[in-house]
């Protein structure tokens, strides 16, 4: 079964001074007044559309983006908050109203991208890419999958340079990769030596990590998949775990290549020890071609080679072990 899903996760001394007992009563300073917390910022039109459409209220998110436009007309910030309409009616399973909504953001987005480039700011790409996901969803949601692919292969040929071609393939891939055979995972450039082929690997049940070093959900996974990997080691399970580059170390510090590299290295010892002795490949094209727009992104291979489940995001104990016992049963056996 494709796992079609979108989950929007909500983030929420006194200290006794000492005194000798033979030193005079003294009169301690008055403590200075604790001072007055700064006020939290007022949420931006995103988070406010946001917050009404998870209330189940999209008219009235909808009359919040209006406004907005009103008043200061059709900014990166209104697309982004907008192409959340769509999403918000896709989950209500409005269908209609969640294309509608998506085409409308997608004729607005093209609008803007006539003065200015795709990734010339971050909010435009996000908004034409969730309209351009929403309609694909609709589409498959109906019934039609093959338009749907069709539809997202053409957008992909159209944006292959941009940002959002991992998140289109992201999609592509949600919706043929399953049952298919699995890209291969090899790369020139990897740490820990030559990297495995798929092919190579085959007739073992294989699990390809794709995770990036500032993820919080990959290493979250990372005692989870070293659990796995003991538990079933017997059976010949395999796990992979490619990663990029994203042109910056901590806190976002620009940095190049090579320092990079080092910073994947110092990540992969201090979060993922358990791959010390693996072969991490290091490939954007991989990311590309697998569609990592989302992180972790998880590829669960059978023994033929060809992918079980394809999974974008963080997954629990109880999510993937299921998986695994089905992944690592003998070719041929009941399960």
């Amino acid at each position: 079964m494709h796992l079609l899903h979108a989950s929007i996760l909500m983030l929420a001394l006194s200290v006794t001074p000492v005194v000798a007992q033979t030193a005079a009563p003294t009169q301690l300073p008055a403590q200075a007044p604790a001072a007055a917390a700064k006020p939290a910022p007022p949420p931006n039109l995103i988070q406010q559309v946001r917050a009404v459409i998870n209330k189940g209220d999209l008219a009235g998110a909808e009359a919040v983006a209006s406004g907005y436009r009103k008043e200061k007309g059709i900014t990166p910030e209104y697309l982004e908050a907008f192409s959340w309409l769509g999403r918000g009616a896709l989950a209500q399973k409005d269908y209609d109203r969640a294309e509608q909504y998506a085409l409308d953001a997608y004729d607005l987005c093209l609008e803007a991208l006539e003065s200015r480039k795709m990734d010339d700011e971050p909010r435009l790409p996000i908004a034409i890419g969730a309209a351009i996901e929403v309609r694909a969803q609709v589409q498959a949601a109906r019934g039609n999958r093959s338009e749907a692919v069709y539809f997202l292969r053409r957008e992909a040929d159209t944006y292959k340079d941009t940002s959002i071609i991992q998140r289109i393939n992201k999609n592509i891939n949600l919706l043929s990769l399953e049952g298919s055979p699995a890209f291969e995972v090899a790369s020139s450039e990897t740490l820990g030596g030559p990297s495995p082929t798929l092919a190579s690997l085959k007739g073992k049940p294989v699990v390809v990590f794709l995770w990036a070093h500032w993820c919080p959900d990959c290493k979250a996974m990372s005692p989870i998949l070293d659990e796995m990997r003991q538990k079933y080691a017997d059976t010949g399970l395999t796990i992979l775990s490619p990663t990029q580059r994203y042109g910056y170390v901590a806190k976002r510090a620009p940095a190049g290549p090579a320092e990079e590299l080092a910073y994947i290295k110092q990540t992969r010892q201090e979060f993922y020890p358990w791959m010390a002795d693996h072969t991490v490949p290091v490939s954007g094209e991989l990311f590309t071609r697998y569609g990592v727009s989302t992180t972790p992104t998880l590829v669960f291979v059978n023994r033929d080679g060809t992918v079980k489940l394809y999974h974008p995001g963080q997954m629990t104990k109880e999510q993937i072990e299921p998986v695994i016992r089905s992944l690592v049963a003998p070719m041929g056996s009941a399960h």
